[in-house]
């Protein structure tokens, strides 16, 4: 069962993403999915120890920059921030 989610990227690595999958005969959707079943199908200890980090070089242009929030903060913090 296929389950919709909005995700936000930079209108360059949509654009560049949109290419490799139209050349590769394969949906933007069905691209995103595969690459996270490869991530999550294995134990990672770091996002540049995937085997897609290669694969994600080459599509962004220029170096790739990944974004990172931490993971659990306090209630307070939480709060702060809204």
């Amino acid at each position: 069962m296929d389950a919709k989610v909005t995700l936000s990227f930079d209108q360059e690595v949509i654009k560049s993403a949109k290419a490799f999958a139209e050349k590769n005969n394969i949906s933007l959707s069905r691209l995103t999915e595969f690459l996270y079943r490869q991530i999550t199908s294995n134990e990672y200890k770091s996002i540049e120890n995937l085997p897609i980090a290669d694969w994600v070089s080459a599509v962004a242009e220029g170096e790739a920059e990944y974004h990172t929030k931490p993971r659990k903060i306090s209630k307070l913090d939480y709060y702060e921030r809204k």
